[in-house]
């Protein structure tokens, strides 16, 4: 089969389409043809041996994929094993998802992965309230499209949404947030709190690191939340003090999809509740742009360029 496969850790240069053995479903896997590919910002982190896990190569990057069963039945997956940027993947049952009548390849790409970080980021580790202010930065992005509707679907009472550019700071204004705002203002405290009529916020979702880490952290009320899933910027923050945590009553909250995935129902609890969701049209899954899967480089390019918008995708 062909597939996207690195032999060297690197930037999007490293992703090369080769021939490859078509990979073995044992152990409770399926092996399943492969429709569509999600592209995530942690695939850039993989490729270059930066992410939470350690690789290893020869490495098939993909963490998602849209594909067909034997018996015909198109599903969304998890690629547990990795794997996903190639005609034919593996899956395992417990992270796998029949696609309802209705919602296309792109639609449930988006929220395999990158709506069930959102979900479980608002529902289970902020335990946003109904009422509290939310601010989702990069809320053009993959996680971030989804988050600002979620946000307002879950009760919260503002929703203040960041990104880099007046375009992609529109689209996050027609998802439903109430404010946007440019990250790299020079005073990101205050613009956040300004967002939110002069008061400190409830709940951050955090995936840039560095300064918009800190800022963000500044801005939290008391009792407030940032939780923070992701290092795009490369840069880390400045470390944590717990006594200015206890001083001022905040939290700093860590989250990764893989402990979702390997609590039973955790990941089709929010993918039963986003497929209705879509379907009722009170949900909208941002497709950004397709790629054949031999222009994986090129969709690396745009995501790290910050050209993109919500979820890009690679069709074998």
């Amino acid at each position: 089969m062909r597939a996207i496969q690195i032999t060297e850790f690197g930037g999007p240069e490293v992703l090369t389409l080769t021939e490859v053995p078509d990979p073995v479903d044992a152990d409770g896997f399926e092996l399943v043809d492969v429709l569509a590919a999600g592209v995530n910002f942690a695939d850039t982190h993989q490729i270059e041996d930066s992410y939470l896990a350690r690789q290893r190569l020869p490495l098939i990057p993909g963490a998602e994929v849209v594909g067909r069963r034997a018996d015909g039945t198109r599903i969304v997956a998890l690629t547990l094993a990795g794997g996903g940027y190639a005609e034919k993947a593996v899956v395992h049952p417990a992270a796998t998802f029949p696609i309802p009548d209705g919602i296309g390849d792109g639609e449930a790409l988006a929220l395999v992965l990158a709506g069930t970080t959102a979900w479980h980021i608002l529902r289970t580790s902020a335990r946003l309230a109904p009422g509290e202010s939310v601010v989702v930065h990069a809320a053009a992005g993959g996680v971030g499209t989804l988050a600002v509707q979620l946000a307002k679907a879950f009760g919260a009472g503002r929703v203040i949404a960041t990104a880099s550019s007046p375009e992609k700071r529109q689209l996050a204004l027609d998802l439903g947030a109430d404010v946007a705002v440019d990250p790299g203002t020079a005073d990101l405290t205050a613009a956040l709190r300004e967002a939110n009529d002069g008061r400190p916020v409830d709940v951050v979702l955090e995936m840039t690191g560095g300064p918009v880490f800190d800022a963000s952290l500044a801005a939290l009320a008391p009792f407030g939340r940032l939780v923070t899933y992701g290092m795009a910027s490369r840069v880390p923050p400045t470390p944590v003090n717990a006594a200015e945590l206890m001083g001022r009553s905040r939290a700093v909250l860590g989250f990764w999809l893989v402990h979702a995935a390997t609590r039973p129902g955790m990941l089709a609890e929010a993918m039963d509740g986003m497929f209705e969701m879509v379907r009722a049209g009170t949900l909208r899954p941002v497709v950004g742009g397709e790629f054949p899967l031999a222009d994986a480089r090129q969709a690396h390019e745009k995501l790290l360029s910050r050209r993109s918008t919500g979820k890009l995708i690679l069709t074998p």
